[in-house]
């Protein structure tokens, strides 16, 4: 091998590194925390669950009435114990996924109203079997890491939705799946079927296979049932995710900064509340700080300045050493078209380059109301080729191949090289559903395009994918459940 100046190659050997984003810096993460900090000390934020406020007040804070006024001190140690990474497990001895910042996991979103049937392709209410296909579907796709329902079911009793949803997702993928629930009840139906999943209390403990996912209400709110939940999970030990917004120009002022604060202010009190509960328990936070585009009064999902936020928010988490979730592949398009398209791949790109932990929501159209099959495989599409783009370009003695510089030489040809050769797939991105034949190749190909090439893969995975069963006494299990919880709404 031809040397090259060994002082310079040790440099170049030890300087490998991904693409970087950041949009605040170190001084402006501080600010929006300072300012946070005198938020919840000086305004304080609506609790209403009295133990909880009890907890706060027994810690040092004060009361009057439902607001809370939460020293920072408080904050501070809680921040002290929640841990900056921790594990979730894939059944049947699949591995497990870290949840941690700069370690990027995409995922569907919950409670979408609509489906795209993808029999018909037509716009429908949610129901049964929808989150069985959404987790039939992302257990094939291979930048989906994670399990949520995109849909809400339409034709069972409502409070029990989110109970089906999870019977049918973790029946059909090994992916971590995360859960919601709108009830102490309807969580406690989760966990005893996870249980069963996972092989009983000690093995979820030990692997847990779920997290749970509940929201907070802005500006400044937590209500009891998420507050009840929460403190729930914490004492099973169920990872735990808090997510919110605000609505920026509704929630808060129209401000990014503004908007940071308030996110950041739910967001705490909430772990706060969640390791006075059970110091050192997982927690993620996280934000979806949308725009309202006053022309229609909506959040604008599809808006730069959601992913802009989401971005931001993540720099803060960094700064504090929190697991964040944000959000990408939504659209406000109500079709996959060139909107849907656009506003994906800018938010899966700042998704990645941020470093949020978990990235929810790939699927969704309208503005978070119609979960689409379709809209997840290209998305799913996009978020390959942006990993692609963020495993960057090493440079170190193996990548510049300058031995092989030299034995080709001035006017010669890599690609007969099999040195060269034997790393294509591995140094260039090969699309599923993106077109790059030759013209004349298309033409006689049928005249495929994107959106055929998108139904294609969506049918193959319905018809030929097989997700690992559960076993059928856990199935058994899982009925049991779902029967004594239907009997206990009925009584009601």
């Amino acid at each position: 091998m031809a040397k090259i100046d060994e002082e310079k190659l040790t440099m170049i050997n030890n300087n490998d590194q991904s693409p970087q984003f950041r949009v605040l810096s170190e001084d402006q993460c501080r600010g929006i925390i300072e300012a946070t900090f005198e938020c919840l000390e000086k305004v304080g934020i609506m609790i209403q669950h009295e133990e909880a406020r009890d907890m706060l007040t027994a810690a040092g804070a004060a009361q009057q009435n439902e607001i809370v006024y939460i020293p920072r001190n408080i904050v501070k140690s809680a921040l002290n114990a929640v841990p900056s990474e921790f594990s979730v497990c894939q059944r049947d001895d699949r591995g497990e996924i870290k949840i941690a910042i700069n370690n990027v996991l995409f995922g569907p979103g919950p409670t979408c109203t609509y489906f795209i049937d993808p029999q018909s392709g037509a716009r429908r209410k949610a129901r049964r079997g929808d989150a069985a296909l959404t987790a039939k579907v992302c257990d094939a796709l291979p930048n989906i890491d994670f399990i949520m329902g995109l849909s809400l079911f339409d034709d069972v009793t409502p409070i029990l939705s989110p109970v089906y949803e999870f019977a049918e997702s973790i029946a059909n993928t090994t992916k971590p799946v995360i859960a919601w629930a709108n009830t102490l009840d309807t969580l406690q139906d989760i966990y005893a079927i996870a249980e069963a999943v996972a092989g009983g209390r000690n093995a979820f403990i030990s692997q847990p296979n779920f997290l749970f996912f509940t929201t907070y209400e802005s500006p400044l709110k937590l209500a009891h049932d998420p507050i009840a939940n929460m403190l729930w999970a914490a004492r099973q030990g169920i990872p735990i995710i808090c997510l919110g917004g605000p609505t920026v120009g509704v929630e808060s002022p129209f401000t990014g900064a503004s908007a940071l604060v308030i996110h950041l202010a739910s967001a705490l009190a909430a772990l706060t509340l969640v390791q006075s509960a059970n110091s050192g328990a997982p927690m993620v936070i996280g934000g979806v700080p949308s725009m309202v585009d006053l022309r229609s009064g909506r959040p604008a999902y599809g808006s730069p300045e959601m992913s802009l936020h989401s971005a931001a928010a993540v720099d803060v988490a960094r700064y504090l050493r929190i697991p964040f979730m944000g959000t990408a592949g939504a659209s406000e398009s109500k079709l996959i078209n060139a909107q849907a398209g656009i506003e994906a791949a800018i938010q899966v790109l700042l998704s990645l380059l941020s470093g949020a932990a978990l990235v929810h929501d790939v699927g969704f159209l309208d503005c978070a109301d119609i979960g689409s099959l379709p809209y997840l495989i290209l998305v799913d599409e996009i978020i390959g080729m942006t990993k692609r783009i963020m495993r960057g370009i090493p440079v170190n003695t193996e990548s510049i191949m300058f031995d092989l510089i030299q034995k080709v030489g001035p006017g010669g040809v890599f690609l007969n090289q099999p040195r060269s050769a034997s790393i294509y797939r591995r140094e260039v991105w090969i699309p599923t559903v993106l077109e790059r034949a030759a013209y004349n190749l298309w033409e006689k190909g049928g005249y495929r395009t994107c959106d055929e090439l998108v139904l294609e893969k969506l049918d193959r995975i319905l018809k030929t994918h097989q997700p690992v069963p559960l076993s059928k006494h856990t199935m058994e299990v899982i009925e049991k459940v779902i029967e004594k919880a239907k009997a206990r709404e009925n009584q009601l």
